[in-house]
């Protein structure tokens, strides 16, 4: 068992929170983009009211921890470790009641090179639980828009979660896929589940566009989010994201592996 000190030493160490690897400028950039809901920084989202820089520098502030200050334009952004625990707990808190509820879950990611692992543990656990880990649309084709034009990629699934891969790229169940912070994969995946009288998930963990796009679109949605993914915050201040979990989503794969023993200690054992 993980305990919450060790955990926010873990956090600080790996550079998880406090000072964080995402520049200020970036995320500034993320805000201003977002709030010409430019679809780049909304990630799916349509968000319900407009949002003006100040306003998401102030709402990352109160979420994330980040500075408030406008005149702060460069420098690593910082996290607050306390908000990431509080929103951890969160975060498991409502895996525990999936379990509880032998839930259908969908799992993807945007971010494979790095969290895939994390993800894959939870699927793991939660199946094992008896929960319902959904794979909906594999191998479905999606144009995904980038920098460099609109490119295909292919819906994949390494251990129960979803990630998109370049066609013909590596062999199907392999690992890593694409960076991507499209909703139109999730949004794929559940138009496959509720086809032909499929199953829809109750619940769907991720980041980017998964969670943003299955919020959207009425699903339960929790995830982890950076300085610089103001959406997933925004989704959770009205109601569409159950949790957003600050922290860097870019750092070593083994840097989440405690982050996982702690949430599944406490989603799946809760009386402890």
């Amino acid at each position: 068992m993980l305990s919450t000190g060790a955990l926010r030493a873990h956090l600080l160490a790996a550079k998880l929170a406090g000072p964080v690897a995402t520049p200020r400028e970036t995320s500034l950039r993320s805000y201003r983009l977002f709030a010409a809901r430019d679809p780049r920084a909304t990630l799916g989202l349509a968000p319900e009211r407009h949002w003006d820089e100040r306003e998401l520098l102030a709402l990352m502030a109160d979420r994330c921890g980040v500075s408030g200050d406008p005149r702060h334009v460069s420098g690593p952004d910082v996290i607050d470790p306390e908000r990431t625990l509080a929103a951890l707990n969160a975060f498991a808190d409502r895996l525990g009641e999936a379990v509880a509820r032998r839930s259908a879950v969908l799992f993807g990611t945007g971010h494979p090179h790095r969290l895939l692992g994390f993800y894959a543990a939870l699927a793991d656990a939660v199946s094992a639980a008896g929960c319902v880990v959904l794979t909906p649309a594999q191998g479905h084709r999606v144009d995904i828009t980038t920098r460099f034009g609109v490119r295909t990629y292919d819906l994949d699934y390494v251990r129960g979660v979803a990630l998109m891969r370049e066609p013909g790229a590596r062999a199907a169940g392999s690992e890593p896929g694409a960076h991507t912070h499209s909703p139109l994969p999730v949004r794929v995946a559940l138009a496959a589940a509720a086809g032909d009288g499929g199953q829809l998930p109750e619940l769907v963990v991720g980041d980017h566009g998964w969670v943003c796009g299955a919020g959207q679109l009425g699903i339960e949605a929790i995830g982890l989010a950076d300085t610089d993914d103001p959406a997933l915050f925004v989704g959770e201040a009205e109601g569409r994201v159950s949790v957003a979990v600050p922290l860097d989503d870019a750092v070593r794969p083994d840097h989440y592996r405690p982050l996982t023993r702690y949430v599944l200690n406490r989603a799946l054992c809760p009386s402890r």
